[in-house]
């Protein structure tokens, strides 16, 4: 006895699958730290764009008769020594750290993969690239751009060239290190024996295999960057004072700190959260972008 089955076509699903529900979830589950750092980062620069509309008046406004209030309902975080609100100041102040972070990973990334991609392609400059950024890093980053801003003087433009000039050098010894590793794998063997040139070989082949631990180490550049910014407004070599920063605002506090501990708690509890969001980014992605991390998983 002989049937007859028919086939129906395949109906386009209706409904995401399962997995697609869960890519968020299983995102979280092997990687949180990139969840978390990422989320936080992300409040940060929203509490930096909008902070105009978060309740804030003008930062640099002085109310000599309301210097130095306490906390509460009217002044949420107080007012420092001048009167200036310092709820405002803190949120303003998120802009210069955030944009000078970003700013100076970018530069610096640039910067240093370009000088790496050349040191380790082209072995007749490579020595010489790399003894201008061996003398680059004899010299701490931080008395490095003490030196610049020094010489270039107090502007946020000023500031991320110094600190970009004194972190890049990281970053190129970085590049160099992988192009050379990169140099040895077969598919450059193939690219050099099929004809290709050098300069397509390095933008097609080694260039893409370096952008995994260039991002990885920008998040760490970031984070030194904001350190070194804080460190340098600090010191009074940084922005200048017109312009509110985090670290400015702990320069302007510290002599009335044992009185006034809260002119610098605010300003320091703000930039060690978004410091330790850059690096818990970092980490994470140093973790999915590891082979053997993910073969552990």
């Amino acid at each position: 006895m002989s049937t007859n089955i028919q086939h129906t076509e395949h109906l386009p699903d209706l409904f995401p699958t399962p997995k697609q529900y869960g890519r968020w979830r299983t995102l979280l589950h092997k990687h949180p730290t990139i969840v978390i750092g990422g989320g936080l980062l992300l409040l940060l620069v929203a509490i930096a764009v909008l902070a105009p509309l978060l309740g804030t008046i003008d930062p640099g406004f002085v109310s000599p008769i309301k210097r130095n209030r306490e906390p509460s309902l009217i002044y949420w975080f107080g007012t420092d020594t001048l009167g200036r609100d310092l709820y405002s100041r803190v949120l303003y102040g998120a802009r210069v750290s955030l944009l000078v972070g970003f700013c100076v990973a970018i530069c610096a990334s640039f910067l240093g993969l370009a000088t790496g991609l050349v040191a380790g392609a082209y072995r007749q400059l490579d020595s010489v690239l790399m003894r201008i950024m061996d003398g680059l890093m004899s010299i701490p980053p931080i008395l490095l751009a003490i030196a610049l801003m020094a010489a270039l003087g107090g502007s946020v433009v000023n500031v991320v060239i110094a600190i970009t000039i004194a972190e890049f050098p990281r970053m190129s010894r970085l590049a160099r290190g992988l192009v050379l590793s990169i140099r040895e794998q077969p598919f450059v063997d193939g690219a050099i024996a099929s004809g290709c040139s050098m300069p397509r070989i390095v933008l097609w082949h080694i260039l893409p295999n370096t952008l995994g631990p260039v991002m990885v180490q920008a998040t760490y550049i970031c984070s030194a960057a904001m350190i070194t910014e804080a460190a340098l407004s600090f010191i009074g070599a940084g922005t200048p004072p017109s312009v509110p920063s985090w670290g400015g605002i702990m320069n302007e506090g510290r002599m009335l700190w044992q009185l006034k501990p809260y002119i610098i708690l605010f300003p320091a509890a703000f930039l060690s959260i978004t410091v330790l969001a850059v690096n818990l980014l970092g980490d994470g992605l140093r973790d999915a972008l590891d082979p053997r991390a993910a073969n552990r998983t």
